[in-house]
């Protein structure tokens, strides 16, 4: 194909192809040169235009296919509109020439038509450059329209679409001629023609004003007759045309008028009167607009309605939101009026008027529902109130008149009911979409929408009482805070109106619907009305019986009322079991003869109330077993099963019944057989196996029974086919935005849809589907469905010989009936046996025997061979399925043979068309009959049908069946990918486009041919990039087809082939084709759309959005009017198409698209998302409530940024979205959300102004969050103001994040401030709405945790500004405190439970926060104290401000310590295991109700570790000393603490003893914590493991609980046990950390309990010898420790784990093996050093709580474990610092060496002897493998071992041998090069110096001391160079200094006399003063400090010395005296100093 490739077509490839290969040669070529010419330079056109023009006009004659002829004319186009046009005149005569010609042959026609196309195309594109040719060919082109077939038409008024196009109004003097074809083209018998012809009069309307003036009328009249007999897309074409015309004809300026005198002006009445017309009476006869009707006595044909009703659509459309908003309520009383009284003909009989309901309910749908914003649908709403009211008013009017008798059969109220039932739908439906938008027009009284519903439900239509009930159910759903009380109301009037038959069933469907409206409200409703609706439906029953007159309506209503109950769910149900039960059981006669005795007595009207009430039960039980599976136990199925028997009695008997009294019964016989056969199929079969052959006894007869009956093959079929296959249907079966009008054409002419008053069952039921009303089937359609399922399931549980029986019964049933009857028959007994198999395939049954399986084939293959096509698409699926459940394959192979064998044969399509996708079925059930063979054969067979072009039937069912095969033959079918490749590319460029099934189908198998190639195709291999290239090719083909379903296929095919082989595919063509398509008008081809981009984005998101805006700066006409993406971005677009897109699947895939690209791009493009995200929210906010807020600070500091584009504009021009939907203001709020989630990933200085204003200033492209802080509130605000509560959710959790990402940035131009603080005016505004007493619990609840997260968040300081947010949690606590007795009545009690716990979670979070600040306040308190009082003023604010948190809170503490106490109580009661279940308090606990027990849990779960924090935080404070002095008196109005929890209040113990309470409490807390920390669910959120850690913590922070803790060893081993359990597994360093800190607090407990009992016993045995003391601690006298019962064992367990797992070497089974190399050093995360270092501070305490022997089995791993981490860790670091792990480990180190083990008399021994071994240790870790002596820090070391020194006894270290080792040590590191080892060695060796023990410290001295000062000597000569080697000097000084004071008498002398000399050494004069560097000033400073200070001690000394050496003294006078200069230079105010006190100045200026 690469030769392809070139401008001018290369022929010699060309020549060289075969016949095929050419058409796709030359169509590759045409798609190079669309490309190629645009960009091709105009002179380098001109030079090969002549040739080019040749070759192109020679593949005129080459027949070219549809595609190619297309391609060709276009480039022909471009070629001229870009080179030279002089030769085009030749190119227009040669093609008029070739349609002129003779030759009529079909090889011919080709091209006839690709001239014909060619010529639109040229006009098109050069329009008026070509002059007045066109005349010319316009008529030569009509001329050859008169005898041209279909195609040709197709063609050419195609091409005269185009033509006019091109030339606008010059082509005026042909209108009329082409106006007269396209007249005759519309009524067409071919579809596609017709569809052309409109799309030609759709642009000849444009410059023709006759079209829409004066030939107005027959225009509108040939539409009608063009929608007689139409399809789908015929429809869609002239309802488009008509629409179009009138809405011009309506809005068209009267310029013309002057010029033509019989123009007449078209009001707004005449169009409606036009369009109602074609309604009302369709095409036959058309009257002008007198008003009278005809009396025709033909109903309108369905069609033409339908297509009517869509131009209604159209025509409101095109005059868009605003003029509908201005002209509604005429446009409503038009739309009204056709439902009317005032046209009877149209309602006449059920089927027209239920057609004519769903026609009026779509009209007011898609206009009300789909064009207006929100404040219009609410005015919208007003209007259809006040026509409800007229109505009202009119049926009043009626009902008052006369007596009972006459006002029934008054017109007037049979003739409302028709426009009630719509406009009540359409208010249901519009509330039902404004949600709680719609509140304030439910308040707003003078509309009075509830009381309009109200009142039409005691209308004498049972459908309008119906249709009222269904609104109210709306309004429940969209508005749950009426839920109760409509039921409330509704209850009330039916007990008030009981006698009243219309009240009485208008009420019960009311209570019913409102209480299937309860599962869609989260909220709930209060669990007492189960109780009371209960007692109305027995008050009913019972009662039915008393008066004749209403006992009809009560028996319905009674069980109507049950059946509804069981919605509720099980939680409702289980209580009122027992009495639904008895029901049953009494509604039926309790044996057979009873039964008898019954048939023998009663009329008719007996036997209707019997039958009806029996049906309702049946439908209760039904209604039962489907909603409350959960209390389906044994022992109730057991007491539902007796009367069973019985009611399948009265089935068999109905007919004799029905027989005996007549046609009245004949509904409520057929309803009962429903009801009976929809509840056993619910049932386990198992329960009614007794009465299987009395039941399908009957279900045969029904199935089989032909009277009457009609053809629903539209109901039961669908469900039976495969999806996929529904395809081969046409577009009825598909998915489409017209489905709801569409529907009733599938249905036959008898056949009415479905409608509520057929089942009213049906209303409290869950909607397949969106808010649409249900529409239940005629009882006569229903029992049909019902038995068909049935059978299905009893068919699968009989035995064979029964089976085989019934489908012998079935056959001859059919055979003895004839036509249309026979396809009734065998229509049923399909679906029937197609749903058994269904059921034995699902239960892996087999059919049986040989005969059974014969007996199955004969029924299945006779309805292979229907002609009705949906039953042959049954019958196939049916086939498979057989094949499936025999699963033999030899008898599948049998079925395949017969198919191949009838294909052979046959030659009618119905046969051809059945038997070729049975084929493909056949593969669908076996995963590929894996024979090659038998697929070959397929193959073979399908290609040579799928070619057959005499029916594009057959080839659309063959390539469908082959595209099945493609795709399921698996691997198998590689060999035959090429062939069939081709087949498809050879059809798509000859198949005609009028057969759009057949491309359909081509699709289908092109896109499971890419599947089956799948990631091959990314292949470089010829063969490969062949094949390829054919996919691309084939999907070229198609995206040009004008079908749009073809389109849609082309999509995902190039879909599929973007995921295996990305770089192939030509993103930028697919994104333009995309946006293209976006806004389509068909539902299938937008959801394509959406999901290629949904795919394509998660790849390529900032790709795909750069070409959808470079596309439309490209294109020059603006392609999309619909979509805005040149201002918006596409993103923009896919939010408004978000807006605007009403099917449910297709906005879930926009949402989802959108969330990939915001996640790819969100932070690039920061600015662009936030200003979209806030134009949607800003678009519905009123301005003035947002302009109110100020933000001018936040917006001064940002003026000069682009940012200030996104500040609130309330200019309406700048809106791109209109008036959004609030779902799409959710999900912008949701948006927000993410992106700052995004940005939090990114990059910090999107949360620091500094940081993100210089990023700004460096680079303006940046952009950072912060910037836009302001608008971030400014939306949360406008979400969390508004009136839906779905959006204040979103606007709450927005706030809430933005407060806690932003609480920290601080303010840089107010220091201590934070950028937060500006906006506490917003904060509060937005809060305080959600605490409004009408405001829902759910989003109080969440608001709550809002305040809490402000409040702690600290941006707030001033407690002034802090009280208004504290205030409104003030107002809830009190709301609490009320009590149960005043919660809302309004929703379930489960939602107080929410706010409840919501409220105290909140003030649990602000205590928490305010103690930990107090607490931070007093360390920094201490701190600051040290510090001089200079900041003494900003130290006091602070702690203001966090002890004025604390008193904000303090006030409420009392009342809350009680109440949280109250809730972790009923906390634990819930968390019991369901065995406890009997020990719950019956009436519940304080916060929950025992009925709402499962509703509550999960609001404790969210809240429970907050309070527990608080709680324990409380307890701690008052140190668990105080008990509420009126314990037993509480004010609360119930009881509140734990220990009077649950009792009633005169058996409550009269008083518990503190001790006691305190105990309770210490267990409730410390009982929540280990329950939860014992098995924490894997999702269980990392907050609360902590904050229950925290709350352990402070527990065991004070006395009182830690001698709980400590004298209960079980309980202490028990909890550690549960934290080693918790950190094994997490991994989290913070929940580590925590435990580790209640660890230690538990060890803490212990030893203080130790302690206690040591001081004890010694108190008791004072007098007594000490030796007989008793050991306490563990190990008692033998040391032992018991695993599992020791603290001491827990404690080691756990801090080994965590010390093994940051340092795995310290495991001595590791340390060897390869996993640790030997010798490297670990330098830990800083969080792993902080876990070592916690867990050391633990073993070092260890010891303390053991016995002296207990020490001594502990101490081993005790030391080598702190040993073992200082060898491991002991690393220098650059700046001399240690590693945190080993000053941990020196600190537990020197812990654990001064313990008092080591010093008891029983231990002592071992101590010395292990710690002896352990100082080895230490030394040992220098002599490690050589070479590694360099990473080790000495330091480190020679700290360890000083510490041993001085910690230890002397005899550990006093030993020769390892005090030699020691001292080594110190003299290798004193002469170390390292300045800071030095300097260490010395600091170490000052404090060695001066141990107390002499044995000790003398031989360090001997052996170091002349080092030391020898050292000290040689600096004589090299003075410090640096301040390190300064130090080591000075640090050497003080080592003198310190001998010399511990020196003895005699000795000290000789010492000082050294060291004088040396110190004078480095002093210097005052010349050399001034010279000097400063380390040597420095030295000079220290040198003379010294010196008066040793001076005077030693003055005896320092006198002889001075005047045996007159230099030294001279050198000491002339520093001193220079020394008093500089003091007198830099402080000349004192007066001369004598020498002692400057030596104190020195100290305090040097020191």
């Amino acid at each position: 194909m690469e030769s392809a490739h070139s401008l001018l077509l290369n022929e010699e490839a060309y020549n060289q192809l075969g016949e095929f290969q050419k058409a796709e040669f030359i169509f590759e070529w045409l798609q190079f040169l669309e490309k190629l010419l645009p960009v091709t330079s105009r002179a380098e056109i001109r030079e090969n235009q002549k040739k080019l023009v040749e070759q192109l006009t020679s593949l005129l004659n080459n027949s070219p296919g549809p595609p190619t002829r297309r391609l060709l004319a276009k480039n022909l186009a471009v070629l001229y509109s870009t080179g030279d046009t002089f030769s085009v005149y030749q190119t227009i005569d040669k093609c008029n020439e070739l349609i002129r010609s003779k030759d009529d042959s079909p090889s011919y026609l080709p091209t006839k038509l690709a001239a014909v196309v060619c010529l639109g195309y040229l006009y098109k594109k050069l329009g008026r450059i070509l002059g007045n040719s066109f005349t010319d060919t316009v008529g030569n082109v009509l001329k050859a329209m008169k005898n041209a077939e279909s195609q040709g038409r197709y063609e050419i008024m195609l091409s005269l679409q185009n033509i006019l196009n091109g030339l606008g109004a010059a082509a005026i003097p042909c209108h009329r001629d082409i106006y007269k074809a396209a007249r005759s083209c519309l009524t067409d018998r071919s579809m596609a023609v017709r569809c052309a012809a409109a799309k030609c009069l759709l642009e000849l309307q444009n410059e023709a004003v006759f079209m829409w003036s004066t030939d107005l009328d027959s225009v509108v009249t040939l539409c009608f007759k063009s929608f007689e007999g139409s399809n789908y897309d015929v429809r869609l074409a002239v309802s488009k045309l008509l629409g179009t015309i009138l809405a011009r004809a309506l809005t068209s300026k009267q310029k013309t008028a002057s010029t033509k005198q019989n123009f007449r002006r078209v009001s707004l009445e005449d169009v409606m009167e036009l369009l109602g017309t074609g309604f009302l009476r369709g095409s036959c006869g058309f009257l002008r607009a007198s008003g009278d009707m005809l009396k025709g006595t033909s109903s309108v044909s369905r069609d033409v309605r339908v297509g009517v009703t869509q131009a209604y659509v159209v025509f409101v459309s095109t005059l868009g939101a605003q003029w509908l908003e201005r002209n509604f309520s005429a446009f409503l009383a038009h739309i009204l009026d056709l439902v009317s009284q005032s046209h009877p003909k149209a309602i006449q009989s059920p089927v027209d008027a239920i057609g004519c309901h769903r026609c009026v309910s779509f009209i007011l749908r898609a206009t009300v529902g789909g064009l207006l914003g929100e404040k219009a649908q609410i005015a919208a709403a007003k209007e259809i109130c006040q026509a409800i009211w007229k109505l009202k008013k009119v049926v009043d009017a009626a009902m008052s008149d006369g007596n009972l008798e006459t006002k029934i059969n008054t017109t007037d109220v049979t003739a409302s009911q028709h426009v009630l039932v719509c406009a009540l739908q359409e208010l249901g439906s519009l509330i039902h979409g404004l949600g709680t938008t719609a509140a304030p027009l439910l308040q707003d009284s003078s509309t009075g929408i509830l009381e309009a519903v109200i009142s039409v439900i005691v209308h004498p239509s049972i459908s309008v009482r119906l249709t009222a009930a269904w609104c109210l159910r709306c309004i429940a759903v969209a508005l749950p805070s009426y839920v109760s009380l409509l039921l409330d109301r509704c209850i009330e009037r039916l007990s008030i109106l009981k006698s009243c038959p219309e009240a009485v069933t208008g009420y019960s469907f009311a209570v019913a619907a409102l209480l299937g409206a309860v599962k869609h409200c989260p909220l709930g409703i209060p669990h007492g009305k189960g109780k009371v609706i209960m007692t109305v439906a027995e008050d009913l029953l019972c009662s039915a019986s008393q008066n004749s007159r209403i006992s009809l309506q009560r028996m319905q209503a009674g069980w109507l009322l049950i059946a509804a109950l069981m919605a509720l769910g099980p939680a409702v149900v289980q209580h009122h079991l027992p009495r639904m039960l008895l029901l049953w059981k009494c509604i039926f006669p309790s044996s057979p003869k009873d039964l008898e005795t019954e048939k023998t007595r009663g009329d008719a009207f007996t036997w209707q109330v019997t039958l009806e009430g029996r049906a309702g039960a049946l439908c209760a039980i039904k209604s039962f077993v489907s909603h409350c599976a959960g209390l389906l136990t044994d022992e109730v199925v057991q007491r539902l099963l007796p009367p069973l028997p019985s009611a399948v009695d009265l089935l068999t008997q109905l007919s004799s019944i029905y027989k005996s009294y007549g046609n009245s019964l004949k509904t409520p016989s057929t309803v009962y057989r429903q009801k009976l056969y929809e509840l056993l199929a619910v049932l386990p079969p198992k329960a009614y196996e007794g009465n299987f052959s009395a039941v399908l006894k009957e279900l045969v007869t029904d199935l089989t029974v032909t009277d009457n009956q009609s053809d629903a093959s539209a109901f039961l079929l669908p469900s039976l086919c495969h999806e996929n296959d529904l395809l081969l249907l046409g577009p009825l079966l598909q998915e489409t935005d017209h489905r709801f009008i569409e529907e009733q054409l599938l249905l036959g002419n008898s056949i009415a849809g479905g409608s509520l008053e057929y089942d009213p069952h049906s209303i409290y039921e869950k909607i397949t589907k969106g808010d649409s009303v249900p529409k239940p089937l005629p009882p006569a359609l229903s029992v049909i469905h019902a038995a068909t399922r049935l059978f299905g399931v009893m068919f699968s549980h009989i035995t064979e010989s029964h089976r085989l029986q019934v489908l012998e019964q079935l056959l001859n049933s059919i055979k003895q009936t004839k036509g249309s009857r026979q396809q009734i028959v065998q229509l049923h007994v399909v679906s029937a046996f197609s749903t058994s198999l269904k059921h034995l395939a699902n239960c892996k049954g087999s059919l049986g025997s040989e005969e059974i399986r014969r007996s199955a084939l004969m029924l299945v293959m006779g309805a292979l061979e229907s002609n009705n096509s949906l039953l042959r698409c049954a019958a196939a699926e049916c086939l498979a399925r057989l094949a499936q459940v025999v699963s033999d394959s030899a008898f599948t192979a049998g079925l395949a043979q017969v198919s191949f064998d009838k294909l052979k044969s046959a030659r009618d399509v119905v046969s051809r068309t059945g038997h070729s996708l049975a084929l493909g079925c056949l593969y669908r059930y076996l995963g590929g009959i894996s024979s090659t063979q038998h697929l070959n054969a397929c193959v073979g067979i399908l290609y040579t049908l799928s070619q057959d072009s005499t029916s594009p039937d057959v080839q659309a069912w063959a390539l469908h069946s082959l595209s099945l095969i493609v795709d399921l033959a698996g691997p198998l079918y590689h060999v035959h990918v090429e062939p069939t490749l081709s087949l498809v590319l050879m059809l798509l460029l000859s198949v005609p486009p009028a057969y759009a099934e057949v491309h359909q189908s081509l699709g289908r198998c092109l896109n499971t041919l890419i599947t089956t190639l799948g990631p091959e195709l990314q292949g470089s291999s010829t063969a490969v990039s062949a094949l390829r290239t054919s996919c691309l090719l084939g999907c070229a083909v198609m995206q040009d087809n004008p079908d749009c379903l073809v389109q849609a296929q082309a999509i995902s095919c190039l879909q599929q082939l973007h995921m295996f082989a990305p770089r192939h595919v030509n993103l930028s063509n697919l994104v333009s084709c995309l946006c293209m398509n976006l806004c389509s008008s068909y539902l299938l081809l937008r959801r394509a759309v959406v999901a290629c981009l949904h795919q394509i984005v998660q790849r390529e998101a900032a790709e795909v959005s750069e070409y959808a805006v470079a596309l439309v700066k490209e294109s020059k006409e603006d392609f999309t009017p619909d979509v805005n993406i040149r201002e918006i971005g596409l993103e923009g677009a896919l939010l408004g198409l978000l807006d605007k897109e009403l099917d449910r699947r297709l906005c879930q895939d926009i949402k989802e698209t959108l969330t990939h690209m915001l996640t790819s791009m969100a932070v690039e493009k920061l600015s662009f998302w936030l200003k979209l995200c806030k134009d949607v929210l800003a678009a519905s906010a009123d301005f003035n409530t947002v302009a109110s807020i100020d933000t001018t600070q936040e917006e001064e500091t940002i003026k000069g940024d682009d940012v200030s584009v996104l500040t609130s504009d309330s200019d309406d021009r700048f809106h791109p979205f209109r008036n959004p939907r609030w779902s799409t203001r959710v999900f912008a709020a949701e948006c927000v959300c993410k992106i700052i989630s995004q940005c939090e990933n990114a990059d910090s200085a999107h949360f620091d102004i500094t940081l993100a204003q210089e990023r700004k200033q460096r680079d303006s492209r940046d952009d950072f969050l912060v910037l836009h802080l302001a608008d971030l509130v400014r939306m949360a605000f406008m979400a969390a103001t508004d009136h839906s509560d779905q959006l204040r959710l979103s606007g709450l959790q927005m706030l809430q994040i933005i407060v806690r990402k932003f609480a920290a940035v601080p303010e840089p131009e107010f220091p201590g401030h934070v950028i937060l603080e500006q906006y506490q005016a917003n904060v509060g505004a937005a809060l305080r709405p959600a605490f409004a007493p009408e405001t829902p619990p759910d989003v109080t609840a969440k608001a709550c945790q809002v305040c809490s997260a402000w409040i702690a968040s600290g941006v707030v300081s001033d407690l002034n500004d802090l009280r208004r947010v504290h205030q409104l949690l003030v107002s809830s606590l009190l709301k609490v405190q009320a009590g149960k007795e005043a919660q809302n009545q309004q929703y379930n009690e489960s939602t107080s439970t929410m706010e409840v716990l919501a409220v105290l979670k909140a003030w649990a979070e602000v205590y928490i926060v305010a103690v930990e600040k107090q607490k931070n306040q007093s360390d920094t308190n201490k701190h600051c104290f040290k510090i001089a009082n200079s900041s003494e003023e900003s130290y006091r604010d602070v702690t203001f401000s966090a002890s004025g948190l604390l008193d904000l809170v303090q006030a409420d503490l009392g009342t809350l310590s009680k109440l949280w106490l109250a809730a972790l109580q009923d906390f634990a009661l819930l968390t019991l295991p369901p065995e406890y279940a009997s020990q719950l308090p019956t009436e519940g606990g304080t916060f929950y109700t025992a009925e709402t027990i499962e509703n509550a849990r999960p609001h404790y779960y969210n809240s429970w570790a907050l309070i527990l924090y608080a709680t324990a935080l409380w307890l701690t404070s008052t140190g668990f000393i105080v008990v509420d002095p009126d314990e037993g008196v509480t004010n609360l109005s119930r009881p509140v603490t734990p220990t009077t929890m649950c009792q009633d209040s005169s058996s409550r113990p009269l008083v518990k003893s503190p001790e006691d309470v305190n105990t309770d409490r210490f267990h409730l807390i410390l009982g929540i914590s280990v329950e939860f920390l014992c098995s924490p669910r894997s999702d269980a959120a990392m907050e609360n493991i902590i904050a229950c850690l925290h709350a352990l913590q402070a527990l065991f922070d004070v006395p009182w609980p830690r001698s709980k803790i400590g004298g209960d060893q079980e309980l202490g081993v028990e909890l550690l046990n549960v934290l080693h359990r918790l950190i094994l597994t997490r991994e989290s360093p913070d929940i580590q950390l925590a435990a580790l800190e209640v660890v230690r607090l538990i060890l803490f407990a212990a030893q203080e309990h130790v302690k206690e009992k040591r001081r004890s016993a010694e108190v008791d045995d004072g007098a007594a010898e000490k030796e007989t003391l008793p050991e306490f601690g563990e190990g008692k006298d033998t040391g032992g420790l018991v695993p599992g019962k020791s603290l001491v064992f827990a404690t080691l367990e756990l801090c080994v784990c965590i010390l093994v797992r940051q340092l795995p070497q310290l495991n001595p089974k590791l340390t060897y093996s390869p996993a640790v190399p030997p010798g490297k050093h670990l330098l830990l995360s800083e969080d792993g050093s902080r876990l070592v270092a916690a867990a050391l501070v633990i073993l070092s305490d260890v010891p303390s709580i053991c016995s002296p022997e207990g020490s001594v089995s502990v101490l081993p791993t005790i030391l080598y474990l702190i040993i073992g981490v200082l060898k491991e860790t002991a690393v220098k670091l650059r700046d001399g610092q240690l590693p945190l792990t080993v000053a941990a480990s020196l600190q537990a180190l020197k812990g654990l060496l001064s313990s008092p083990m080591a010093r008891a008399e029983k231990s002592q021994n071992a101590w010395t002897d292990l710690l002896r071994s352990a100082l080895v240790t230490v030394l040992d870790c220098w002599d490690q493998v050589d070479g590694l002596l360099q990473e080790l820090d000495e330091v480190s070391l020679l700290t360890a071992i000083t510490v041993f020194v001085m910690s230890t006894s002397p005899e550990v270290t006093t030993v020769e041998c390892l005090q030699k080792r020691c001292i080594e040590k110190f003299k290798t590191a004193l002469d170390s090069k390292d300045p800071l080892v030095q300097c260490k060695c010395y600091q170490l060796l000052h404090s060695v110096f001066q141990h107390p023990n002499k044995t000790v410290s003398y031989p360090y001295i001997h052996s170091l001391a002349p080092s030391i000062v020898g050292k000290l000597q040689e600096t004589e000569k090299a003075k410090p160079e640096n301040a390190a080697e300064l130090q080591v000097i000075q640090e050497g000084i003080k080592v003198v200094t310190a001998l010399t004071a511990a020196a003895e008498e005699q000795h000290r002398a000789h010492l000082v006399a050294c060291f004088l000399p040396i110190l004078i050494s480095f002093l210097l004069d005052e010349n050399a003063l001034v010279s000097a560097t400063i380390s040597a000033k420095n030295l000079h400073e220290f040198a003379l400090q010294t010196l008066m200070q040793i001076g005077p001690q030693y003055s005896s000394v320092f006198k002889k010395l001075m005047a045996s050496s007159p230099t030294m003294k001279a050198r000491l006078e002339s520093a001193v005296k220079g020394n008093q200069e500089s003091i007198k230079v830099k402080t000349p105010k004192h007066p001369k100093n004598p020498g002692k006190s400057s030596s104190i100045q020195l100290k305090t200026n040097f020191l």
